[in-house]
């Protein structure tokens, strides 16, 4: 049956944390952190070109992206 009063009954209050996604979150974070140290190792096993490429999918993570900047109609281009 449907719920037709619009108000909500059972399950989680508002704001409180899921508990199964705090714990997976917990648990990723050690074997990163863990990993972190043989990153080296992994990458100096890698062939020239797997390298570079593993290094590339990393640099969004750990440098922030650019973005272009350009001018507008009502900018002026003098910046005295």
């Amino acid at each position: 049956m449907a719920n037709t009063i619009g108000s909500k009954f059972g399950g989680r209050t508002k704001g409180t944390p899921n508990k199964l996604t705090k714990e997976l979150r917990e648990l990723l974070k050690n074997i990163l952190y863990n990993e972190m140290e043989k990153i080296e190792e992994y990458l100096d096993g890698l062939e020239p070109k797997e390298k570079l490429e593993t290094i590339i999918k990393l640099m969004p993570y750990i440098l922030p992206k650019t973005s272009t900047i350009s001018h507008t109609a009502n900018e002026p281009l003098d910046w005295d």
